[in-house]
């Protein structure tokens, strides 16, 4: 534990029922946290916050010292996405995008309840091949989380995002930070949102990348959030020359793709890494699925084109490669944290009228038909009466949106900087879910938390900006005669 730990610890008062708990901050284990000079720690803080008793959950942390001898007093606390993943796996984003606040400021990673170290809900349900591959997905998913659901030791219904604020806020006191600046990612953002309304008074700025905020019930527009990001790509693959010539009229490919496997339909070819014969059946929504994961991220959405092309002819080997990166995304999930908290703040909240007032998508409404069937069953947590309004109040924050995200795209950022009178909103051209690892985007974040005001960014620098080039043959971009002739 450093000198500066020690002072802060001895010096904050802890809440009345953690006088016995101490918060020892050591070096982490080697290849725990891949952060230069990460310091780690447990909390324990009581699952029944309000009962004060019983079940305990202890909270991992890893705190990353600032480089400056003599470091900023608000540290940037940076909360993860999903809802499921631990913060401590940002330990690369806070070495990278964020290297620059760290500069003069500590960065506090902390799984929140029901993630990463601290009482993980894991359920192994999401891999790319048992999605491409069932006959019955939405089926054999909710029969695994029902197991899942069954075998957990803990009360599902304390999993929600307000309780789990108010576990940081014990651990913001415990290390001595009288006030804090926030970064939210994905999920994150409505994480951080409710921290700041819950303890308004801790806050001194926030950065928000990829709005979810409480108001929207996301999983009701999943299809129409995908469809436009998927809509914008057959657009500018038409408008590219080479991805036109080489793919044609692609999206007709992809619905044409989608028909043909309507109906679950057996395929065969050989897994491009592992180079197994892989011979299963194959369905409209595996496909769909892969995709929309795919948008995710504007350099995999670049294979898209050539993929659907491959698939459209029978060649499914691309397919099960586009899959791929998705699965150590999902390795890192607790799908029974995301239940607890979708089934208390989502998904009970999404009518019949809402589903029927939805324009058509690709990715159709099985995901949601799954996400109400297993939340039919789900312990459900209470939320505070105001859960569901906006958040408005007055800290200095910094709205990020991905003008090709799939899943929370610009019009969310637009609708929560409305409600947050010292907020900018800046559109970041050419990127997909995460706009903070881009272009000069990490710049412009630690500008805004040095100054603790966005007023003054100059934020044209993200105008350079713009998709990566779609990919026209295995090897990139330009015809294959083209390449075999480049030096």
């Amino acid at each position: 534990m450093t000198i500066r730990h020690a002072i802060a610890l001895l010096a904050c008062a802890l809440p009345q029922w953690a006088y016995a708990t101490t918060l020892s901050l050591t070096p982490c284990p080697a290849g725990q946290i891949k952060a230069s000079g990460a310091e780690c720690g447990t909390f324990e803080v009581y699952e029944d916050r309000q009962a004060q008793q019983g079940r305990t959950i202890s909270l991992n942390i890893a705190v990353l010292p600032a480089f400056s001898r003599n470091p900023a007093p608000d540290p940037l606390f940076a909360f993860a996405g999903g809802p499921g993943m631990g913060s401590t796996e940002l330990a690369n984003l806070a070495e990278s995008a964020l290297r620059r606040v760290r500069e003069k400021r500590d960065i506090v990673l902390i799984d929140q309840r029901g993630t990463g170290e601290s009482g993980p809900l894991d359920c192994a349900i999401d891999d790319a091949d048992s999605t491409l591959y069932q006959q019955d997905p939405i089926g054999w998913a909710i029969e695994r989380l029902s197991a899942c659901r069954d075998g957990y030791d803990a009360d599902l219904r304390l999993y929600t995002t307000p309780i789990a604020m108010d576990d940081i806020d014990d651990v913001r006191q415990a290390l001595g930070y009288e006030r804090i600046n926030i970064w939210g990612g994905s999920y994150g953002t409505r994480a951080a949102l409710v921290y700041m309304r819950r303890h308004p008074e801790r806050v001194r700025s926030a950065i928000l990348d990829g709005l979810a905020p409480p108001e929207i019930r996301l999983p009701l527009h999943m299809g129409a959030d995908a469809q436009r990001a998927l809509d914008k790509l057959w657009s500018d693959c038409a408008a590219d020359a080479q991805c036109a010539a080489t793919y044609g009229d692609i999206g007709t490919k992809f619905d044409s793709l989608l028909a043909r496997f309507a109906e679950p339909v057996e395929i065969s070819f050989q897994h491009p890494r592992t180079g197994q014969t892989i011979r299963a059946p194959l369905r409209s929504y595996g496909i769909a699925s892969l995709v929309r994961a795919a948008l995710y991220s504007a350099e995999l959405s670049a294979l898209i084109p050539l993929v659907v092309d491959r698939a459209h002819a029978g060649d499914y080997a691309p397919l099960a490669a586009l899959g791929d990166p998705w699965e150590d995304i999902s390795s890192k999930m607790s799908q029974g944290m995301f239940y607890s908290v979708v089934c208390s703040e989502d998904v009970p909240f999404i009518g019949e009228a809402d589903r029927q007032g939805l324009p058509g998508s690709f990715f159709g409404p099985e995901a949601t038909d799954m996400m109400q069937q297993i939340c039919a069953s789900w312990p459900r947590g209470d939320l505070p009466a105001n859960y569901h309004a906006p958040v408005a109040t007055e800290h200095p924050t910094l709205v990020l949106s991905g003008d090709l995200d799939p899943v929370t795209p610009p019009r969310w950022g637009a609708s929560v900087a409305e409600h947050l009178p010292n907020a900018r909103h800046i559109v970041v051209p050419g990127v997909g879910h995460g706009a903070t690892p881009n272009g000069c985007v990490p710049k412009l974040i630690a500008q805004f938390v040095d100054e603790g005001s966005a007023e003054a960014l100059d934020a044209e620098c993200v105008d350079s900006l713009d998709r990566p080039p779609f990919f026209t043959s295995y090897t990139g971009y330009g015809s294959a005669v083209e390449q075999e002739a480049a030096p």
